[in-house]
């Protein structure tokens, strides 16, 4: 009987394979850090090991216990889970995978395709053998600078090259973990830059900077997705820095209003009292936090792309267009439908989780929806309540940020066994 078949090979999806491989990954992050070498000053109970492995591995930089309480064992086992996080499975695999034969499977590049919408099958190869290396350039240009940095603070050597390195990975990787209870608030200006730009660099994409490197060596023209995430990274930076200063209430300067709009949209590093801005700065970075950063990044939230277009599709209705073109290209319709439907998925998505963390705390309402978008924007900014969570709370917040880093429509994607098109059209209907 076919039930019984042994030779009968289970066939998963991308997205099954993706879900199921960052699930493999945190419960073996979280047996890591419950191994006797990995200690916390404060003890760690599994629950607060699987949240931490969770948060690491989906970059998101929440914790329940002070990153600054583990051990060396410890810290270097989370920024294992951070890298491996950060770079995902499926490339990780493909690259390791490239470096030791020389090429990848067939189908392993179609499943990596698939992943990465936007480039075509024979491109995967050479995407691939770049990754690695853009990933270590950036990180060891950032660990240079950061050392400099912590020298300046009066670290000694040993102490600024650890501190250098732990660092650069976290902000790389938009993962916001900190060896500092209180982050880089007090750190000087090189610090924060240097992070800053290791922020954006790695929510950027990983593509975008493959496409800009091929722009400057080769003058191959940029796509179309990079174009759309360089000009609205940029401009969400600078709008959001000049409102994070103009809202600032005397509680923060220009760098630090240009580290907040960078690092809320991805990583989770603060160089400010969060609890100390206005309501109206809470709420701006509210709303970064829930755009988040580029496809194909480190970062989470619904995209910068697809902000782009649900913002642009609504100028163009207002305008009183039916065809929405960016620079000389028409956005298929299954795109648009794509970014409103991400977009109302992930506010339902937030809506549970509020609702479902203020039933069983009695935290401030503000309080609960900052925790709940930062989870699932796997930004990791938190007003202070994140190791005040019960048990039931840590297990929510769990939840959404592996929901976050994988996308909403991982889930669903992962329940379909196949993509099919619909050959009948019926007739148009009018609503008004």
């Amino acid at each position: 009987m076919d039930y019984f078949n042994k030779n009968k090979k289970v066939q998963l999806n991308p997205w099954q394979y993706l879900v199921l491989s960052f699930s493999l990954l945190i419960f073996a992050g979280s047996l890591l850090l419950m191994t006797p070498v990995v200690e916390h000053t404060d003890g760690l109970s599994y629950i607060d090991a699987l949240f931490t492995s969770t948060s690491a591995v989906c970059v998101t930089g929440l914790v329940t216990l002070p990153t600054s309480g583990f051990n060396i064992y410890g810290q270097l086992a989370i920024l294992l889970l951070i890298q491996l996080g950060a770079i995902g499975i499926m490339t990780l695999t493909s690259s390791f995978l490239l470096a030791l034969k020389g090429s990848v499977s067939l189908q392993h590049r179609i499943n990596f395709s698939k992943l990465q919408e936007n480039y075509e099958l024979q491109d995967a190869n050479q995407i691939l053998k770049n990754i690695l290396k853009i990933t270590f350039t950036i990180e060891a240009i950032g660990m240079i600078l950061l050392t400099i940095g912590f020298l300046m603070e009066g670290d000694n050597w040993h102490e600024a090259l650890y501190q250098g390195f732990f660092h650069s990975i976290s902000a790389f990787c938009n993962a916001g973990f900190s060896t500092y209870d209180s982050s880089i608030i007090g750190l000087n200006a090189l610090i924060k830059y240097t992070i800053s730009f290791l922020i954006v660099f790695g929510g950027i994409g990983y593509f975008v900077i493959y496409e800009v490197i091929e722009h400057c060596k080769n003058k191959r023209n940029l796509s179309l997705h990079s174009k759309i995430a360089l000009l609205t990274s940029l401009f969400l930076i600078i709008v959001g820095s000049i409102f994070l200063y103009f809202f600032r209430d005397g509680h923060i300067n220009l760098t630090d209003s240009f580290f907040q709009s960078v690092t809320a949209r991805t990583a989770g590093f603060n160089s400010v009292d969060l609890k100390g801005l206005s309501f109206p700065s809470i709420f701006i970075m509210l709303i970064l936090m829930f755009i988040g950063a580029s496809p194909g990044s480190t970062g989470g939230g619904i995209k910068t792309t697809t902000f782009f277009i649900i913002l642009y599709s609504i100028i163009t209705i207002l305008r009183g267009k039916n065809q929405v073109v960016i620079f000389k290209r028409t956005i298929r319709t299954s795109s648009i439908l794509k970014a409103f439907a991400t977009t109302i998925i992930y506010l339902s998505v937030i809506s549970l989780g509020v609702i479902i963390l203020f039933h069983n705390h009695s935290f401030k309402f503000e309080e609960v929806l900052f925790e709940v978008v930062s989870a699932i924007g796997t930004v990791g900014l938190s007003l202070g309540i994140t190791p005040h969570l019960t048990t039931m709370g840590k297990v929510i917040i769990i939840l959404l940020m592996f929901i976050g880093r994988l996308g909403p429509a991982s889930f669903a994607m992962a329940t379909i066994k196949q993509e099919k098109e619909v050959q009948i059209k019926y007739p148009e209907g009018d609503l008004y």
